[in-house]
């Protein structure tokens, strides 16, 4: 069966996604950005309460995937500090100038999060060459692409996924996500053949994952 990521910007958020069936969380801060580095010290606490796979944001500020000497001192230095939380994995991307994935970085990064997988986000969505950029974050030794198939949303991405999907051929993880709700995972897992997906299950305005959006996504993965 497929598998369900839910971010969680919240602690609400996580208690509520692995209440309601779902197989992994994604923890950030940073909302109305779609997700920053969240505060350590805050989910060391849910981390000790809350038995499911969490996997971190590490992503210093909102805005682009291009970051300064200070701004990549800083991602390591979150990794560093996230691996003593005994996280599950993490989630960031690096981008140069030209919307190229940055190589060097991204592979320092997850070499320096090892043993723990790396999942990289949606700075995919902003490259130039999808398929390049495919073999780019397969040679960096990432384990899963977050993306909604260079799309607004998953909905009109949903072609793109699926050559992704197929391309990546088992290398890597191709996750749809961005616009994802039960009203469209059905159809996004059947023409995607996706194994896992990923979605806020916020359908209202309290920034909270909602309970029944869950259940429902859940219900719905083959």
């Amino acid at each position: 069966m497929a598998k369900l990521e839910i971010a969680c910007f919240n602690v609400v958020s996580a208690f509520i996604a692995k209440e309601n069936g779902a197989d992994r969380i994604e923890f950030c801060a940073g909302i109305k950005v779609g997700g920053t580095t969240p505060n350590f010290e805050m989910v060391q606490r849910l981390r000790k309460s809350l038995d499911i796979e969490t996997y971190v944001m590490i992503r210093p500020r909102g805005g682009n995937f291009v970051y300064t000497t200070s701004e990549y001192a800083q991602m390591k230095s979150d990794i560093l500090e996230a691996k003593k939380c005994n996280f599950d994995g993490f989630v960031f991307g690096i981008l140069n100038d030209d919307n190229r994935v940055n190589i060097d970085q991204n592979k320092a990064l997850v070499d320096l999060a090892d043993p723990f997988p790396c999942t990289f986000h949606r700075a995919f969505d902003e490259v130039e060459d999808a398929f390049q950029s495919l073999e780019d974050i397969i040679q960096c030794g990432f384990a899963t692409i977050l993306t909604s198939g260079q799309a607004q949303n998953v909905t009109d991405g949903t072609q793109r996924l699926a050559e992704l999907v197929t391309k990546a051929n088992n290398r890597i993880t191709i996750m749809p996500g961005g616009g994802l709700r039960s009203s469209n995972i059905e159809s996004i897992q059947k023409e995607t053949k996706a194994n896992w997906f990923h979605s806020s299950a916020i359908t209202d305005e309290s920034g909270t994952a909602v309970a029944a959006e869950i259940k429902a996504l859940k219900s719905k993965l083959q």
